[in-house]
Parts: structure tokens; sequence; C-alpha cells
């Protein structure tokens, strides 16, 4: 009875091995068709051959992903963005990714500036009854509302604008040719129209509070130098959109199937990770939209004259971390000797 059981098992993995074979030949004549019009036998008898003459493998833990030998990706990158896309502004498909940034921003600094405003009126000494004795979030829970927000957020409407939700991510976007600059600008006019409203609802739900707690603006704490609050803003953006173009490039796409829909999950953690950070520092910008919203409304001359620091640093973040992704990670076969890029 087990050598029945046996051999059955070994009949199911031989059908399953078929069915991957053919599977792969189907995809790589169509693959082959849609370039050259030829179903190309060479190339699909290259899955077959041994590592050391296909080129590099996906080892089991994922590393790098197979490269044939003679060069064949088994991924292509979009074509990089125009940089100035005229026709772009007659496509119901721009309005559209812009109103969804315009309200993902919106219910972003809602969300958060609401969660900065009640923790610092539960933990305020002078609160009397209940409110006196609640600890509040913490800085913990603050942190947890805004990557939560940015990961269920991103997760909405990745598939409609980008889910960027920040200047900063936008404008790293553009250098690296992933957006043109209509796309841009256009973004950045929304998420900043977004702040705004978004801590205005704040304010209205909350005007007994809001003014009283600081507004949830982002100011250079007290005991910090200029050059050490820039250089948060600098490292905590970088930190931020390395992950985004980590966690969305499309070579591990192609690898990984699971790759695109937990790409929310690392952008949303690394922005929880950069407020456990910078919290003490500068209350955490690494978003010009999130800053500037909380400044013009809580209209603070003090978060107004610091208000720079969480513009200049987060575009500075974001391009070296453009960059930092486009000339070293992705790197030109032809120029660095990399498979990484096929630009």
């Amino acid at each position: 009875m087990e050598g029945t059981e046996h051999w059955l098992l070994s009949v199911v993995e031989i059908c399953n091995f078929g069915l991957s074979v053919k599977l792969a030949v189907l995809q790589q004549c169509k693959h082959s068709f849609h370039n050259t019009n030829t179903c190309n036998p060479q190339a699909f008898l290259a899955l077959l051959r041994p590592s050391s003459q296909s080129g590099k493998r996906a080892n089991a833990m994922g590393k790098e992903a197979d490269v044939e030998a003679g060069g064949v990706r088994d991924y292509e990158d979009p074509p990089p963005a125009p940089l100035v896309d005229i026709d772009e502004l007659g496509r119901w498909s721009l309005y559209r990714a812009v109103i969804a940034e315009f309200v993902a921003t919106l219910l972003f600094l809602y969300v958060t500036v609401a969660t900065v405003i009640g923790y610092k009126h539960q933990t305020d000494a002078s609160a009397s009854g209940a409110d006196a004795a609640c600890g509040g979030v913490g800085v913990l829970g603050i942190a947890w509302a805004f990557g939560g927000m940015i990961f269920i957020l991103v997760y909405c409407t990745a598939g409609i604008s980008g889910g960027h939700i920040n200047p900063a991510v936008t404008f790293g976007l553009f250098l690296a040719r992933k957006v043109s600059l209509v796309r841009a600008i256009l973004y950045i006019v929304a998420q900043c129209l977004g702040a705004v409203c978004g801590v205005a609802l704040v304010k209205g739900f909350q005007s007994s509070f809001y003014d009283r707690y600081g507004g949830g603006a982002n100011e250079l704490a007290a005991g910090y130098s200029t050059g050490t609050g820039l250089a948060a803003e600098i490292i905590g953006t970088f930190v931020l959109v390395y992950t985004v173009f980590s966690a969305t490039d499309p070579k591990r796409n192609a690898r990984d199937s699971h790759v695109p829909v937990l790409a929310p999950l690392p952008i949303g953690f690394a922005v929880f990770m950069v407020h456990l950070a910078t919290i003490p520092v500068t209350g955490t910008g690494i978003n010009p939209a999130r800053s500037l919203g909380a400044a013009v409304v809580y209209n603070n001359s003090k978060a107004w004259s610091d208000q720079w620091i969480f513009w200049v640093g987060p575009f500075i973040g974001a391009a070296i971390a453009a960059l930092y992704h486009q000339i070293v990670l992705r790197a030109s076969a032809r120029g660095y000797g990399s498979f990484r890029s096929n630009a």
C-alpha cells in the first residue's frame, strides 16, 4: 500500500513538472512572438540549462534574479516619463489621480494631526477629571498613526495615482523620470491643498484644543541646532524615499509576485521608524505638505520661521535617494556591468 502511495505521489510530481514546463514554453513563446513575431526555442532551452550556463539564478532566499546567458532579462523597465507631457492635461486619468492625492493627503493630515492634538490634551497636567490621568497614545502611538495611515492610503491609491501623498516622494520620482513635470506639479499642489484642508478640519472639530496644543505644527525643538534639524529631515526623507524606490522596483515585482501587494507595508513602516527617531528633534516633517498645512492653519511665527527646514531637508533627502537608486542600485548594464537595469 505504501509503495502504491509513493508511486502515485511520483506521478503527481511528474505531472506538476510537466505543467510548469508547458507554462514556461507558452510564456516564452508569447514573449518572443511579441518582440520578433517568432517563437524562440533557444531562449526557452536556456531556462533548463544549469546556472553556470545561464547566469545568475534566484536562490532559495530570493536574492539576485536570474539573467540569461545572452543578457535576456526576466523583466522590462517602464519607459521614462517625458519631462513635459502637455497631452497629459487632456486625460481624465491625470485629474482622477490629482483628486486621489488631494483626498489622501486630507485624510492623512486629519487623522495624524488629530492624534497629536488628542495626545497633548490627554497628557496636559492642567487638564481636569479623567483626562488628567490618561497617558494618551504616547510617541509610539503617534508614530503608528503616521505610519499606519501611510500604509492604508498608499494601498488605497497606488493603483490610481501611485500613492505619493508627499511632495518629497513626488519630487524624487520626478528626478528618476517616473512622473512628468506636469504631473509632479499638479500632485504637489493637490497634496498641499489637501494638507491645509485636513488640518482645517481638525481645528474645526477641536477648536478648543487646537491652538492650545500647538496645532500639530512642525517646529525645531529647543536644544537642537538648525543644522541638526535639517540633517534629521534629510536623513529621514532619504529613508522614506529609498524605501519607496526599493518597494516599487520593477525587477523585484517581476521576480516576486507578492511585492506589489506588500509595497505599502515597508513604506508605512519606514514612516513609523523615522517618526520614532525624529519626533524629539523636529516633530518629524519628511513631508513638506504636512508641515505647510499645519503652519498655514496654526499661523504661528515659530512654525513659519522653521518652515524652510521642512522643505529644504526633505527635497535634499529625496534627491539623494533618487540619485542613489538610479546611479548605484540600478546602474545600466553597459556602463556598470550590472543587469539591474536595461536603461
